[in-house]
């Protein structure tokens, strides 16, 4: 648990990290996020998550709190009072906070920043990339801009809490043609039999994530063939890999889809390369 998180201008202890109760991000989901791994100590691609991060307020008219030089020196600053080493930083904008009313704010309003850091057992994650993950396919039933990382993310809890009941880790989504959109938190992936890379391309149905851009990178630089396109269930199930990427996973293999193992029910040579190359190529920032 974190001990000190940055809360509007302030560092303040876990009890003490508080918002007002008419905040947007509150009451109305009116709010964006970041996660970025943390690795012995340093950011591991920093500046795709605050490109993001910035687009994504964009997108929604959020103010920017502050800019990407001061917001970096608060995420550092977190994550050394906290003392983590290998773990995640989380932030979060929302529109700020005021008389509840459908209607946005005055522009004068302030938004409300969080920055908190929390330490993540290295091994435990390694060891449960070393026998693969369960996902399980569900309706895709969220909002139609899952390209904006906002805190919006009931749907995803629910297939979350369904995935878990059925003796999964994750859950897919599948859009109204059959295809599959993206992991509940992760971008999902498949190597078809003839060593094909194949992740859904960019559109508003899914979250362009920044572990799956760097993936996408590793995979440019071993010469590996990759199809940005969607894939069905089916072809999932055919596959000879399967794997997802997040900022919390990096490359975690997947090795049933719907209580069917894929492939020979184990993690492949393709998604244990991308795994194991993964930081050679990802951007990793100095505190």
């Amino acid at each position: 648990m974190s001990r000190i998180i940055y809360v509007n201008g302030s560092y303040r202890p876990y009890a003490d990290a508080l918002v007002h109760a008419e905040d947007r991000g509150f009451q109305f989901a009116d709010s964006v996020y970041e996660v970025i791994e943390i690795l012995g100590g340093k950011l591991v691609d920093a500046t795709r998550h605050l490109v993001r991060l910035e687009r994504s307020l964009g997108e929604l008219g959020i103010r920017t709190p502050m800019g990407r030089a001061s917001l970096q020196l608060v995420i550092r600053e977190v994550i050394r009072r906290n003392r983590v080493r290998d773990g995640v930083v989380y932030l979060q904008v929302t529109r700020g906070e005021g008389p509840r009313d459908f209607a946005f704010p005055d522009d004068e309003v302030e938004p409300t920043l969080v920055v908190l850091a929390r330490s993540q057992q290295r091994e435990k994650n390694n060891a449960l990339a070393a026998v693969g993950i369960a996902v399980k396919t569900m309706p895709d039933r969220r909002w139609g801009r899952s390209d904006i990382k906002t805190v919006m993310l009931l749907p995803a809890c629910l297939a979350k809490d369904a995935a878990k009941q059925d003796g999964a880790r994750e859950a897919w989504f599948v859009d109204s043609e059959g295809y599959i959109t993206e992991g509940a938190s992760s971008n999902a992936w498949i190597v078809t039999r003839d060593r094909v890379l194949v992740t859904r391309q960019l559109d508003h149905r899914i979250l362009g994530g920044v572990t799956r851009a760097t993936a996408l990178d590793v995979a440019r630089e071993y010469q590996m063939k990759v199809e940005q396109r969607a894939f069905t269930r089916a072809e999932a199930l055919d596959a000879e890999e399967a794997f997802i990427t997040s900022a919390t996973n990096t490359v975690m293999p997947v090795v049933r889809i719907d209580g069917q193992p894929v492939g020979n029910g184990k993690p492949g040579i393709v998604s244990q390369r991308l795994r194991s190359q993964f930081h050679q190529c990802a951007e990793i920032s100095a505190l």
